[in-house]
């Protein structure tokens, strides 16, 4: 496969996990400094890792909010937050994972990272709330 075409399928797969609309205001942000990097982690990530047949997506976001929790890289963390719930974990999945990072990364990362997925949660409520009442107000 083809650099161009690793690039146009990892591109897929952030925007299936992620979300357009994320991509999109991350797309936008595209510099000639960090284009090289972007370009490399849409075809490193997206693809090659994300796109493998030994894992679904559900579990890949498993081990990601393990991971990020466990760094403390809390804005990857709230990002894929939303890229578990699109792959189909609940609120309550979310919660068990991170009840297991506590024991493996320690309790205060898994307390910040309760934090940071509620407030995760929060926005997506809101969002769906303004929505709803757009579509409402254009009756």
């Amino acid at each position: 496969m083809d650099d161009a075409t690793r690039y146009a399928e990892g591109m897929k797969t952030r925007r299936s996990v992620l979300g357009g609309s994320y991509v999109d205001k991350a797309s936008s942000g595209l510099t000639d400094f960090n284009r090289e990097w972007q370009e490399f982690i849409t075809r490193n990530a997206w693809n090659d890792i994300w796109n493998r047949p030994g894992l679904a997506r559900r579990e890949r976001s498993i081990i990601v909010l393990s991971i990020a929790a466990a760094l403390g890289a809390w804005g990857e963390f709230r990002i894929h937050v939303r890229g578990a719930l699109n792959n189909g974990m609940s609120r309550d999945e979310i919660k068990e994972v991170l009840m297991q990072a506590s024991v493996y990364a320690g309790v205060p990362a898994a307390n910040h990272a309760f934090k940071e997925a509620a407030n995760v949660f929060a926005e997506i409520e809101a969002e769906a709330a303004k929505e709803k009442a757009e579509e409402t107000a254009r009756g």
